[in-house]
């Protein structure tokens, strides 16, 4: 018998979790900053120096977080379902957590590329980068982060994805922020939906959508209980 296919969309309130810091709330990222600065192709090419410092810090603080319930609860749903986990997160806490199959819309943390390049993409791990760092050719490494007017080249295989599930998983986030958010449209009809976030949304996806106001940590570990127990179906039947 084929494994079901489940789709798990992830967003910054899985990673909060674990102590990575967001970018919208109180007391976040861009508190203090102005988003563009350090988040855009503009701004790399006003400051790269202060850019490559923002992301410096965001790699040392990824050093030493982990994994939580949530991430770890995902990477068991391995054992009896194909799990595609795409994730609007730059860190790696589900590749620690286990899980194998991974989309990264918006990029990796602890990757660099040469600017104005796809490719290489180099792991670095948690190291600094800074100006004066080069690859072979003379070029200037840069994060390899999707930044704000750059091109999301991972949504095709994304929604690929999307489109074959059996079950759409969203977690910590609010979709409000496109075109990751315009995923959930491309669900087969008459598959479910379940988003688990700590803040209901004003809006209804669809017939039949669920929510569990919940955190991550806690709210995905009871889905995965259910789904690991009874499957898609039976999670599905419950009123």
């Amino acid at each position: 018998m084929e494994k079901e296919n489940i789709v798990v969309l992830t967003g910054a309130g899985i990673s909060a979790e674990s102590g990575i810091s967001t970018f919208r709330d109180s007391g976040g990222l861009w508190e203090n900053m102005d988003v563009m600065e350090v988040a855009s192709i503009e701004g790399w090419y006003k400051d790269q120096q202060k850019v490559l410092s923002f992301y410096n810090d965001r790699r040392r603080q990824l050093e030493f977080a982990e994994p939580n319930l949530g991430h770890l609860a995902l990477a068991d749903l391995e054992e009896k379902f194909n799990v595609c986990i795409i994730t609007q997160n730059v860190d790696n806490l589900h590749e620690r957590a286990g899980s194998s199959h991974i989309i990264h819309l918006h990029g990796e943390l602890t990757k660099i590329r040469p600017d104005g390049a796809d490719e290489p993409v180099v792991d670095i791990g948690y190291r600094d980068v800074d100006i004066g760092d080069l690859d072979e050719k003379g070029r200037q490494m840069r994060p390899h982060i999707v930044w704000f007017g750059e091109p999301v080249p991972m949504m095709q295989p994304a929604a690929a994805h999307v489109a074959m599930c059996d079950l759409f998983l969203i977690v910590g986030t609010s979709l409000a922020v496109y075109p990751a958010a315009g995923l959930v449209d491309l669900v087969p009809v008459g598959k479910p939906v379940y988003l688990i976030d700590p803040y209901r949304p004003d809006f209804i996806f669809r017939p039949g959508f669920r929510f569990m106001q919940e955190k991550a940590a806690s709210g995905v570990p009871k889905i995965v209980k259910k789904l690991l127990s009874g499957g898609i179906g039976e999670l599905w039947e419950e009123r």
